[in-house]
């Protein structure tokens, strides 16, 4: 019988230093086509522990997958000393993401908060190369500062193709970067200008600002079925087992990490 849980070896093509504490991994993948944007996986290292890290961007082409890395706790200080060319064993991938025939054909905003670009950009990139899929896409992007700006060459890239604004919580920006917090700069979108039944929203980030992003668009007029929220959970078994991610009577490894504004709203701990 297949054991779901046993994790799988995969070597390390590439680590890139982006901030301090932010390391990006490509890994060795051959089965990229089964991954939705918007999923995780489970990365393991033997006798130190499992955690859940989201899918930031995939090649079907190259077959590798890459995650953005966080140093916050005893796996991810261990992940850190790892190279390239060395095994990072991992299984998935798990989860709902985002279901690109919902944004087909339609006005998208994708406002994120920090490192919660993560799980959406392999959404934004497949935008980028494939402008076609959708009528237009804005982008909305809050950091702490500017040191902490994540794929900076990516803004550059996606800047040519879609309006982006990029804010820092302090300190100053540059080219005319915004300074303050995201939800202050939610009114000013353009798309906001247009039909809102065929406009849809993603909002990923921390708790508190996807919480408050999405009040700032109810303000506005936008359904909740419009807008779409990616949860950041501590998942264990991520097959809907352990109850670890379990809010009431929500599995969010199962049913999420994405999900319409319309359940999420009452998704509180």
């Amino acid at each position: 019988m297949e054991n779901i849980l046993l994790p799988e070896p995969h070597k390390i093509l590439n680590i890139t230093k982006m901030t301090d504490l932010e390391w990006l991994f490509r890994v060795e993948y051959k089965e990229v086509s089964k991954i939705q944007f918007g999923q995780f996986m489970q990365i393991s290292l033997p006798k130190v522990g499992e955690c859940p890290i989201s899918i930031t961007n995939f090649s079907v082409e190259e077959n590798w997958i890459e995650f953005l890395i966080r140093k916050v706790g005893i796996v991810t200080d261990e992940l850190f000393k790892l190279k390239p060319g060395t095994i990072m064993p991992m299984r998935g991938p798990y989860g709902k993401g985002f279901n690109l025939e919902n944004y087909k054909g339609k006005n998208v905003i994708v406002v994120t908060g920090g490192s919660g670009l993560a799980p959406v950009r392999s959404f934004i990139d497949y935008m980028y190369k494939h402008p076609e899929t959708v009528k237009s896409l804005e982008l909305l992007f809050g950091f702490k500062d500017m040191e902490s700006v994540l794929f900076k060459e990516d803004l550059l890239n996606w800047r040519e193709k879609f309006q982006l604004t990029l804010t820092v919580d302090k300190g100053c920006g540059i080219d005319g970067e915004c300074v303050g917090l995201v939800t202050e700069y939610v009114p000013q979108l353009q798309l906001l200008r247009k039909d809102f039944n065929d406009l849809e929203i993603i909002i990923v980030g921390p708790p508190v600002m996807m919480k408050y992003t999405a009040l700032e668009f109810k303000k506005i007029g936008i359904p909740d079925e419009n807008i779409w929220l990616s949860f950041e959970r501590k998942m264990s078994c991520a097959i809907g087992k352990c109850g670890h991610c379990r809010i009431d009577e929500t599995y969010v490894c199962l049913e999420g990490p994405v999900f319409n504004y319309s359940k999420a709203k009452d998704l509180v701990d």
